[in-house]
């Protein structure tokens, strides 16, 4: 449990920071993270409902759009008392046990929406470079076994960081850079050498991040050249525009995550504010322009959208007259 609470007697929790020396102003920086935090929620939530709902949008591509909103939604609740807590009530302490499980969760919901995303490619990757075999391919039972080995692989990754973890003792009343727990910004206040449990950290992260966006850059290299050797330009127009959406899900997501992960663990001399901004950044980038992106760009998602407003408001007028009568 979360221990919401000002005092920092106790020698046994972390304490969190959203903006160092701005302490005064969390009410005002509420306000924007606040709305943040509200899109995402929304967002995602208005575009699994959409997919759930829409017949016509039970497809591979909606179904793995539907997989990243989730991730999205959990990553973004993981850390959601956290941040508001600092925010409104100045609640900076968190026990260590506390602590590694809400670490555990945005590293492993992280590197679940990079695995998710990683499937996005391989669908894009089969409608542009082999369209004849796609509903071949990505059959629901397909679909099935690849969520499963995305969850199995996560499973992985957390017995490995928390095998990692724990016998590791750590330093009491030490001050985050962030409002959640992140295992870089941890791990500098080991009683042991904290080299070997940060490196240890970026070696898994790298080796799954890593292999994902290098399978993600091996796939757009194959549609490159599939698009490429298409004659028609309106076609190639059309095929590019198909990977937009998923193009800007993995550049908002990788820069954050990696630009973050390599300051703290190679910039020493960095700000603490600069952290803090590059670790809200990582945090809400993605949950937030994902759904945006999705639903300005994909027609049928938008049409949906409108076509279940439509029919609530519409629904609406009926109930009112029924009562009325």
């Amino acid at each position: 449990m979360v221990i919401f609470n000002n005092t920092t007697s106790s020698s046994s929790n972390f304490l969190l920071t959203v903006f160092p020396g701005l302490e005064l102003a969390h009410i005002w920086i509420s306000i924007p993270v606040c709305c943040l935090y509200t899109i995402a929620l929304l967002g995602n939530s208005m575009i699994l409902f959409v997919i759930i709902a829409e017949q016509s949008l039970h497809k591979p591509m909606y179904y793995f759009l539907s997989m990243l909103s989730a991730v999205d939604l959990c990553l973004t609740i993981s850390t959601l008392p956290t941040v508001l807590g600092v925010l409104w009530f100045h609640a900076r302490e968190i026990s260590f046990k506390a602590c590694f499980l809400q670490m555990t969760f945005v590293h492993a919901f992280s590197m679940l929406e990079s695995s998710v995303l990683v499937a996005m490619a391989f669908d894009r990757l089969m409608a542009i470079c082999n369209p004849l075999k796609y509903a071949t391919v990505l059959t629901d039972m397909t679909i099935m076994v690849i969520g499963l080995i995305i969850c199995l692989r996560q499973l992985v990754f957390v017995f490995f960081i928390t095998l990692a973890l724990k016998n590791v003792s750590f330093h009491g009343d030490q001050e985050l850079s962030h409002p959640f727990c992140y295992h870089p910004d941890m791990i500098k206040y080991v009683y042991s050498n904290p080299w070997i449990s940060s490196f240890l950290g970026m070696f898994l992260q790298l080796y799954l991040s890593g292999t994902d966006f290098l399978f993600i850059l091996f796939s757009y290299a194959l549609i490159l050249r599939t698009v490429l050797s298409t004659v028609a330009p309106k076609k190639q127009q059309k095929a590019l525009g198909t990977c937009v959406c998923h193009l800007c899900a993995v550049t908002i997501f990788y820069v954050p995550m990696i630009s973050l992960s390599i300051t703290h663990r190679l910039l020493n001399s960095t700000s603490t504010v600069v952290c803090s901004i590059l670790a809200n950044v990582y945090l809400l980038l993605p949950p937030v322009l994902n759904p945006i992106i999705y639903s300005l760009k994909m027609k049928s998602i938008r049409q949906a959208m409108l076509q279940l407003l439509q029919s609530k408001s519409s629904r609406s007028p009926n109930v009112m007259s029924l009562r009325g009568g």
